[in-house]
Formats: structure tokens, sequence, C-alpha cells
């Protein structure tokens, strides 16, 4: 009977250590699969940065919400992260067939700006929208124009190795020696991938043949141009990524991250041209966000219809607002954006802002008792299942209403939860009323009751200026702090 007992009890413990383990959904396998970092509890994660040329608009924005929470459950499983991040400043072509303008130059000549100086205003502009959605940077930023030389070295391995040929307008990697190519889109043959693709550079002896380097042009004389052993010119988009993340990470990580429209094309490319230079596999795990969309279709700045951090803060909405929105849907499906799908998304996060600063405590829980394990333990199983967040947010809002839960246990526990979340609700402090705005409130009372309501009109108006909302009650006005004031 006691062997039976001990049977169950470690059948159980097992479950629980199953259910724990963190599963991820890898595109390159089609499949969740239990994550086995290659190197103990050290994780190597690459995320696809933007290419600085304009703002990132919010579709781009929701893959690096995806990625933040990816990197924030990693951490909050004991992994130490080493998360590089890449800036496109040179080298991504208006076209992904390898033709077409380089969109930096483009830029900086219709807005007659130095390509340097508009590539770093670009950046500054990005990191400003991470920071203001509470995205975790990066341990390394780094710049395509800064790893010339890293590029040029990998094209001379490919091209020792016979993966290169070249033609007029560049060195391009040859796709048919590479057996397996196409295989993280699930294609097996170079035609099945090039599908509708158009060989529109002549020369080029696959449809699916990408440059590794550009020529400049003859007459030509771009802002941003090296030296090369195969002429002068720039590298192509891909060569980047792969040359940079072996860099900092080896030749084989952990995890590469992107969106949905990087499989065909830019990461498979990336596998292709890092395996065949080192023999070995480039990435263990590849992880990919879904679009967000409009009720119309897909945004994009060649569709003339994207929608920035900036402008949704300038109808009135909260950064973290957004951040909330994408926390609704599974980061590997659609998410379809509206105005009224975030004026939801601000109301929720204003309600869970609200109920925490209501039961905010300074001292910490020091004890966990079984509820609060739980809790954990649930929240946990939910995050650890290939990032399901939308389950983990239902799971918060199910801890504000459990009345067997003390106000002290609430607090820790959605303490807990936002090192996942990020809505900063660590920032969220007890409601504090200056003398100022009391004196305001108190006039604009008098004034109520004599029916001075233009005048009180212009007194809610001088306190909303500092940073707080009036709601008028039965019981009297009930101030509420801006949600700017109080997760700044």
């Amino acid at each position: 009977m006691v062997q039976y007992e001990r049977f169950l009890f470690f059948q159980s413990f097992a479950k629980i250590l199953i259910i724990a383990m963190l599963k991820l959904f890898n595109t390159l396998t089609r499949k969740k699969e239990i994550f086995k970092p290659l190197r103990d509890k050290k994780v190597g994660l690459y995320t696809c940065g933007p290419t600085v040329y304009w703002h990132a608009h919010i579709g781009n924005l929701r893959t690096y919400i995806f990625e933040d929470i990816l990197k924030r459950i990693l951490i909050y499983n004991g992994y130490k992260v080493k998360h590089v991040m890449n800036i496109t400043d040179v080298g991504h072509l208006t076209s992904d067939e390898d033709t077409g303008e380089d969109k930096v130059e483009k830029a900086a000549r219709e807005k007659k700006m130095d390509a340097w100086k508009l590539a770093e205003f670009y950046t500054k502009a990005f990191k400003k929208d991470l920071q203001r959605l509470n995205i975790i940077e990066p341990e390394i930023w780094c710049k395509a124009t800064d790893h010339i030389k890293e590029q040029i070295d990998l094209i001379r391995k490919l091209e020792k190795k016979g993966y290169t040929y070249i033609i007029e307008d560049g060195v391009y990697f040859d796709t048919s020696k590479l057996k397996d190519y196409g295989k993280l889109a699930g294609l097996r043959k170079v035609k099945q991938l090039a599908g509708a693709r158009v060989e529109v550079v002549p020369g080029k002896k696959n449809p699916a043949d990408f440059a590794l380097w550009k020529f400049t042009p003859p007459g030509v004389k771009r802002q941003m141009e090296w030296d090369s052993p195969w002429g002068r010119g720039f590298p192509g988009w891909h060569i980047e990524c792969s040359a940079m993340s072996m860099k900092y990470l080896g030749e084989t990580f952990d995890i590469h991250c992107g969106g949905v429209d990087h499989i065909p094309v830019h990461h498979t490319n990336e596998i292709a041209q890092a395996e065949a230079a080192t023999g070995k596999a480039f990435v263990k795990y590849w992880l990919h966000g879904a679009f967000l969309v409009l009720k119309e279709g897909r945004m994009g700045k060649s569709e003339g219809n994207i929608i920035t951090l900036e402008d949704l803060v300038k109808r009135g909405f909260h950064p973290l607002a957004f951040r909330y929105l994408c926390l609704t849907a599974h980061y590997r499906k659609r998410l379809v954006f509206s105005w009224e799908n975030l004026e939801a998304a601000q109301r929720g996060l204003e309600s869970l802002v609200y109920f925490v600063q209501e039961i905010y405590q300074k001292n910490r829980l020091k004890r966990k008792n079984r509820k609060i394990r739980n809790y954990q333990k649930k929240f946990l199983e939910f995050i650890n299942d290939d990032l399901n967040i939308p389950r983990a947010l239902s799971l918060a809002w199910q801890v504000s209403r459990d009345k067997n839960l003390s106000q002290r246990e609430k607090y820790f526990l959605l303490s807990d939860f936002d090192k996942i979340f990020g809505l900063r609700l660590n920032k969220v402090k007890p409601l504090k009323i200056s003398k100022q705005v009391q004196k305001l409130l108190k006039k604009r009372e008098v004034l109520r009751k004599e029916k001075k309501w233009q005048e009180a009109d212009k007194i809610r108006e001088q306190i909303q200026k500092l940073g707080y909302l009036i709601e008028d009650t039965p019981k009297g006005p009930k101030l509420k702090a801006r949600l700017e004031k109080i997760l700044s």
C-alpha cells in the first residue's frame, strides 16, 4: 500500500513537471515541442529588427510585443537570455526579388537627407516605441552597416564551398546546390518555393536564388557602399542576419523569431546561407508571429494605410492599451485591429490598473499558501503552453474576482503575473491628491450647487490637465488619476 501511494505521488509530481515545461510551436517542425536549450539554462535569442527608413507601424510592433513576451517567459522560467536584435540600415530593397532601390537610400533621396542620419533618426524613433510599450531592449543591438566585414567573410566562405556565382548586378547564392532549401516554408523543391516569384534579374540560374552582394550600378554614386573582393557595392538583405546572429550567438543557437512574412524568403534564405557555410544546423527553434490586420486587409506602407503608435497616442490612447490588446490574442493567430477593439482594450487596462491601485500593498506577501501556489501553477501552465497569454490574462481577472483571496494575495499574484504581461503594474501606487486639486474639487462642487455649469466645466478641464479624471456619482465626485500619470 505504501509503495502504491508513493507511485501515485511520483506520478502526479511527474505530471506537474510535464505541465510546467515550456512548450513552443516550432515553425521548422510544424509542431509544439518541449523547449530544451543548447546550453543548460542559457538561451540565445535572435529577433529580426526594423528596416529604419520609416516609422514602425502597429503591425510591426505586435511582433516585437510577442517576442518580448517570449523573452519574459524564458526569464520567468529561470533562463538567462542573450537577446540580439539587428537594425537593417542598408541592403533591404523595395522588392524581395533583389530588384528596386535600397529602402534607406530611396527615403533619404526623397526627403533630401543624409542616409546615415535618416537611419539614425528612425532607429531612435523605433527605440522610443519599444520604451513606450515597455518592451525590454535586447542585450545586443547590431547594425548592418557596422558588420560589413562579417558579411563579406561569410560570402567568401560560401564562395569557397561553391555556393555562389557572379552575374552583372552582383554575387548570388545558388539555391539548387542545397538539397533542403525551403524546409522552413515546408517546400522541398526550389521550383515550388519560387512559385509565383518571377525571374526578373537577368542571369539568375534559379528563380529562388538571392543576392549576397549587390554591385553599385555604373554611373551611380550611393551614400552607402563599400569595397569588396567582387566589386564596390553593398550587402544583400539576408546576409546580415546570418552573419550577425552567428557572430554573437554562435553557429547554432536556440531561438530565432520574426513575423510570418519572413518565413518564405528572408528566414528561408538565412537558413540556406548559414547552413551552407557551416555545415551545421543554424537555429533549433523558429517562432513566428501572425499579422495584425485591419478589417479591410493587411496593413503596410505600400498599401498606404499604416497606423503608428504615435497615431494612437494622438487619439488619446495610452501605448500600453495597444500592448493590452495584443495580449488578448494568441501570437500565432491574426489580430484584427479596430478603434473599437482598442477602446475596449484601454477600458480593460484602466480597470486592471485602478483595481491594483485600490488593493496596493506596501509590504510584500511573506508566505505563499496553497491558493497562491495553485494560481501560480495555473499561470505557469498557460504561459508555458506556447505562450498562451489570453488564458493567462483571463486568469488574472479571475484572481481579481476571487472572494477567497485577500487584497494582499491578489496584489502579490497580479504583480507576479505582470512580469509577463509587462503592463507596468509595479508602477501603480495609491492615489494621492494634491492640495491644489482638492481646492479645485471643492470649488467645482460649490459651482455645481450654484448651477454655474460652464464655470464648473472649466474647473474640470483644469483638473484634467493636472492628470486626473472626475466621475460624478450620487455620493459625490470620484477622482481617478489618468493612466499616463499612474504608469509613467
